[in-house]
C-alpha cells in the first residue's frame, strides 16, 4: 500500500534490508511482473547498466510503441513517462520519481502555445518532444533532436512554422535548412550553460581532440563544433572513430555509454560556464535526470507506483503528432 507520505513525496523512499543486491533484485522483479526499464543516456551509469533499453528520446518513443510488455519503468524525466503511457495505454507506465521534470518542457505552458497560435493563424506547430501531453496535444508533428531537420524538410519550403519550446534547436534547424521558423524562447538549463570559452580552453589544453555538441546548446558553441547532432549521433561518431580524443558539450550521463563502447578513447566533458545555485547549475549533469536511482526503481517496482496517467481527451489529440513523427523518421 502506498503511503500518504510517499504520495506527497512523488516517490517511494523504504530502505531495504542490508545486503539486499538492488540490481538483482530489480531484475528478478522484472522478471516476475512481466517488466521492462527503458533509460535515458542522461541517467545514471548503474541505471543504464541494469536497463533493459537506453536510448535517447527518439529511440525510447520506438521502444515504448512496440514493447510487449506489461508495465513500462521508465527512467528518465517526467514529459518521456507520458510519451510511454500515450503510446501504451493499456500498459502500466512507471516514474521512479515524479519530481524529475524538465526545464525546457517548463518552458513552454499549453495554454501560452494556445495563445500563440491565435496570435499566428496559419501557422504550423512543430514541437520538441522535450514537451507535456498538454504542448504535444496542440502540435502538428513532434520532433527530435536527431530528426527535426528530416521532418521540418517535409513541409513546402513557403510553409509558416512556428517551432518550440528550444530556441538554440531551432535556430539550429532554421540555419541548416534555411528556413525562417517562429521560434520559442525556452532552454535547457544544462545545454544554455555550455560556453566558447570553457571549450576553447579545453581545446587548448587538447589541440587535436574533436568537439561534439548537442544542438540545445547556443550558436556560438555549435559554430566552434566540429560535430553537431543528438546523442545517438555523438554517440555513433565516437563509437566509429574511435582514435580521436574529444571534448562533449552535452549532458555528462552520455560520457558513460561513450566509454563503455569505447573503453580506450579519452573523452572530456565541458564544464559549465559558472557555477551557482540551482537545479543543474553545479555541473554539466541534469539534476532532473539523476533524480532516478536504484532504490526508487526498486520500490516503484515493487509497489508499482509512481505510475504515470495521461488525460484521455489530451492523449488523443497527443499521440497523432508523435505517430506522425514516428512515421517520418522511419
Amino acid at each position: 500500500m502506498v503511503k500518504q507520505e510517499w504520495k506527497e513525496k512523488g516517490f517511494i523512499d523504504e530502505p531495504v534490508a542490508e545486503g539486499t543486491d538492488l540490481k538483482a533484485e530489480i531484475r528478478r522483479m522484472c522478471e516476475e511482473k512481466d517488466a521492462i526499464i527503458l533509460a535515458h543516456y542522461y541517467t545514471q551509469g548503474e541505471i543504464q547498466d541494469i536497463a533493459d533499453f537506453i536510448g535517447d528520446s527518439l529511440a525510447l518513443a520506438r521502444k515504448a510503441a512496440n514493447t510487449d510488455a506489461k508495465i513500462i519503468v521508465m527512467c528518465g524525466v517526467h514529459f518521456m513517462a507520458e510519451t510511454c503511457k500515450i503510446l501504451s495505454p493499456e500498459k502500466l507506465v512507471l516514474a521512479p520519481d515524479l519530481n524529475a521534470g524538465c526545464s525546457l518542457a517548463d518552458s513552454c505552458k499549453a495554454n501560452d502555445l494556445r495563445k500563440y497560435k491565435e496570435e499566428h493563424p496559419g501557422y504550423k506547430v512543430v514541437s520538441y518532444v522535450n514537451t507535456t501531453a498538454a504542448v504535444k496535444a496542440l502540435t502538428d508533428v513532434v520532433v527530435t533532436s536527431g530528426n527535426a531537420k528530416k521532418i521540418v524538410d517535409t513541409f513546402p519550403k513557403d510553409e509558416k512554422i512556428i517551432f518550440g519550446p528550444d530556441y538554440n534547436l531551432g535556430s539550429y534547424i532554421n540555419e541548416v535548412t534555411g528556413r525562417n521558423m517562429l521560434l520559442w524562447n525556452g532552454g535547457c538549463h544544462v545545454h544554455e550553460r555550455f560556453s566558447v570559452a570553457e571549450i576553447v580552453k579545453l581545446k587548448e589544453e587538447h589541440p587535436k581532440a574533436i568537439v561534439l555538441a548537442h544542438p540545445e546548446c547556443k550558436g556560438p558553441v555549435l559554430a566552434i563544433s566540429d560535430v553537431v547532432g543528438s546523442t545517438a549521433v555523438l554517440l555513433d561518431y565516437a563509437v566509429a572513430h574511435p582514435e580521436n580524443e574529444y571534448i562533449v558539450a552535452t549532458e555528462a550521463g552520455i560520457l558513460h555509454e561513450m566509454q563503455r563502447k569505447c573503453p580506450d578513447t579519452v573523452f572530456h566533458p565541458v564544464p559549465p560556464e559558472i557555477s551557482e545555485g540551482g537545479v543543474g547549475c553545479s555541473c554539466n549533469e541534469c539534476d532532473y535526470m539523476k533524480m532516478n536511482t536504484l532504490l526508487k526503481i526498486y520500490n516503484t517496482l515493487k509497489y508499482e507506483w509512481p505510475s504515470v496517467e495521461v488525460d484521455a481527451d489530451i492523449a488523443k489529440d497527443a499521440v497523432k503528432p508523435i505517430e506522425r513523427m514516428l512515421e517520418l523518421s522511419n
